[in-house]
C-alpha cells in the first residue's frame, strides 16, 4: 500500500491493514534548583545517563505526560514545561516529544531509575552521552534555543 510493504488480512470482508505507526514518547530535559538532572535507568549500564522519557497514556497530552514521569521517576513537581521539538526513533519505532522541565523539590527516585547525575549547563553543553546519539541532538537543539 502506498508503495510500502504492510501486514494485512487477505479476506476481502477483514480489509485489517497494519500501518505500524509510531509510539509518542515523551521526553524530558529537567533542571531542577539550577541544575540539569540526568537519571540512568535500573536496567542500563553504570556511567549511562539520559533524560526522563515515558509513553503517552490514553488520552494524555505530551505535556502532562512529561510531567507525570518526572513527578514519578524523580518524585519532582514540574511546574512549567517547553516544548523543544519532535525527534523520529525509527530502531523503536518511536516518536520522541521533547520538552524542558522546569522542576521544584527534592528528587526521591522510583524503582525505574538507579541513580541521578547532576550537571550545570555549561557541563551539559559538553555532556558525553556515548551511544545515545538523539539524546546529544535534543540537548544540543535546546542549548541552541534558550
Amino acid at each position: 500500500m502506498d508503495g510500502v510493504v504492510r501486514l494485512a488480512c487477505s479476506s476481502v470482508q477483514c480489509q485489517f491493514v497494519s500501518w505500524n505507526n509510531p509510539i509518542p514518547v515523551v521526553a524530558g530535559l529537567v533542571r531542577n534548583e539550577g541544575q540539569y538532572v540526568l537519571a540512568r535507568n535500573a536496567t542500563w549500564p553504570e556511567g549511562m545517563f539520559s533524560m526522563i522519557t515515558g509513553f503517552l497514556e490514553q488520552g494524555e497530552s505530551p505535556e502532562s505526560a512529561i510531567l507525570r514521569e518526572t513527578e514519578e521517576e524523580l518524585g519532582l513537581k514540574g511546574s512549567a514545561c517547553q516544548f523543544i521539538g519532535h525527534y523520529p526513533h525509527p530502531r523503536f519505532n518511536q516518536l520522541i516529544i521533547a520538552y524542558a522541565v522546569e522542576a521544584h523539590g527534592q528528587v526521591t527516585l522510583n524503582d525505574e531509575i538507579a541513580e541521578v547525575r547532576r550537571v550545570s549547563p555549561e557541563q551539559l553543553a559538553t555532556y558525553d552521552f556515548g551511544r545515545l546519539g538523539l539524546i546529544r541532538t535534543i540537548v544540543s537543539h535546546w542549548l541552541e534555543s534558550a
